[in-house]
């Protein structure tokens, strides 16, 4: 439930963009009317609006998400608020300036914002926050959480590094191609991560048991 709770925004991301491209005379009437005044210069062209609607709708989903968990009483995660920073800031910039550099650029900047923070955390504090995260769920020797917690700061540069050259190499002159690649590509990757992450814990939480 969590798991569709992180991913809703980017669902609704693709599936905007995917409907606006299929629609491009609606999104850029709908973004005509109701968002001019926050466009630089108040007019965009109709290839434009898929990505200019889209992106004031995941912004509007991520602060949907933050009431909802106010709403229910509940502490916002410290990643949630970064993402909205991030996704305020850049997508803020690629509605004003109509320009999807910006947008591209927010994935890349919110893994690297995490893998900085882990990174402080462990060498300025010497804190493991994967270590925090993790721990009440699994016990593991001190050495193994090193290593984790250096797996996941080196997979959230690289993954940041990938999505740069996605976005401004392999499709370019594509922004529907590197929106699929955003939900399929880099979702996929997470995932693969994160099982090779199980699968390295594994002998250790079975040794644990034992």
């Amino acid at each position: 439930m969590k798991f569709l709770f992180d991913f809703f925004p980017i669902l609704l991301f693709f599936g905007v963009f995917k409907l606006g491209e299929r629609n491009t005379d609606a999104a850029h009437g709908i973004v005509t009317q109701y968002l001019s005044g926050l466009i630089s210069g108040g007019t965009i062209t109709r290839d434009q609006a898929p990505i200019i609607l889209a992106t004031v709708v995941v912004i509007l989903a991520t602060l949907a998400q933050i009431a909802w968990v106010k709403l229910r009483g509940r502490k916002v995660d410290g990643m949630l608020w970064i993402s909205l920073a991030v996704i305020t800031v850049f997508g803020g910039a690629t509605i004003y300036f109509h320009d999807d550099t910006f947008i591209k650029w927010k994935p890349t900047i919110l893994y690297w914002v995490f893998g900085f923070a882990l990174a402080i955390a462990q060498f300025g504090f010497r804190k493991n926050l994967i270590r925090q995260v993790m721990e009440p769920n699994i016990k593991l020797p001190d050495p193994v959480w090193a290593k984790v917690s250096l797996s996941w700061m080196a997979f959230f540069f690289l993954i940041g590094v990938l999505n740069l050259f996605a976005a401004f190499v392999m499709f370019k002159t594509d922004t529907s191609a590197w929106v699929s690649f955003k939900l399929f590509g880099l979702t996929g990757i997470f995932f693969a991560f994160i099982v090779g992450q199980t699968v390295f814990l594994s002998k250790y939480i079975e040794e644990e048991k034992a």
